[in-house]
């Protein structure tokens, strides 16, 4: 590592550790993938290891590429706040990549991402909800929009939204079973929810909440699965208010004794908080939310 690092070749190792892939990388920097092997080899003989290790098709970091990752995203900040021009007019750019709850991206963020694309056309915005959050603090994720406040103290976490999740029913259901008159009654109905050893957080475990002796006959780990078993008539579910109030057929049952308060986390890395792509998202996600 005696020679100083250039920065297009940290800038090449950053696009691979995200995308994964040579080619993947190579499209989005403009440049041919052979370009990226060979800088990514001449990075890799300065540093002394190799930096990523091949599984499949896929390239996932190393040790040693761990280790890069840090000093390369804090250089990659370095960078970006000395190019951005103060004041509004200068634009945000870049590529973030968002981890957050399918519930919310789908109900929310989805029907608003016409707004964000011309509010800022030189993002690149990826919104990632595979099942669990993936980690700022692991560089995972440029964002996460998370049902708990993360113990670390390498994260920034503020809140974004508290909101309430009731237990809702559609009319057909209504009509052929009756509404169930108390919490105890629940157990002569059909309830949604989500499979149990595949809950990826405890805040998520709506229904032993409500009552330890329910047992959900219809499951999914898919909240918007559930939403749309509740909607066919198929049973009674807890869902988020935000994602009934998307289907006017959906009907709160006993709304007065099952009520479930949660609150999504704004999630952050500070190395990378104050970059101008970052708060631009930060600041639509807090605006969306805000909204109903």
């Amino acid at each position: 590592m005696g020679e100083s690092m250039n920065w297009d070749d940290l800038r090449i190792f950053l696009a691979v550790a995200r995308a994964q892939r040579f080619a993947t990388a190579g499209r989005l920097l403009g440049v041919d993938p052979t370009t990226v092997s060979r800088r990514l080899a001449r990075l890799s003989d300065r540093v002394g290891a190799p930096l990523f290790e091949s599984i499949g098709s896929e390239r996932h970091l190393s040790e040693a590429g761990r280790a890069l990752l840090t000093h390369a995203e804090a250089i990659e900040a370095a960078v970006l706040a000395a190019t951005e021009q103060p004041g509004e007019a200068a634009a945000a750019a870049g590529h973030v990549r968002l981890s957050v709850a399918e519930g919310l991206a789908t109900s929310v963020l989805a029907p608003a991402m016409p707004e964000f694309a011309e509010r800022h056309p030189a993002i690149r915005l990826d919104l990632i909800t595979a099942s669990g959050f993936l980690s700022p603090s692991k560089r995972e994720a440029d964002i996460a929009v998370m049902l708990a406040r993360p113990r670390g103290a390498q994260l920034r976490a503020s809140e974004l939204r508290r909101y309430r999740l009731r237990l809702y029913g559609a009319a057909t259901y209504l009509d052929r079973h009756g509404a169930p008159q108390s919490v105890a009654a629940l157990r002569e109905h059909r309830l949604v929810s989500y499979v149990p050893e595949h809950i990826y957080a405890p805040e998520l475990d709506y229904i032993t909440e409500v009552h330890p002796d329910l047992a959900p006959r219809l499951r999914s780990t898919s909240i918007n699965v559930q939403r749309m078993m509740v909607a066919a008539g198929a049973g009674l579910g807890i869902l988020p208010d935000f994602m009934a109030a998307t289907l006017p057929d959906l009907h709160p049952v006993l709304a007065e004794q099952v009520e479930v308060w949660r609150t999504f986390w704004l999630v952050t890395h500070p190395d990378t908080h104050h970059a101008r792509r970052i708060q631009a998202v930060c600041d639509w996600l807090s605006d969306v939310t805000s909204v109903g």
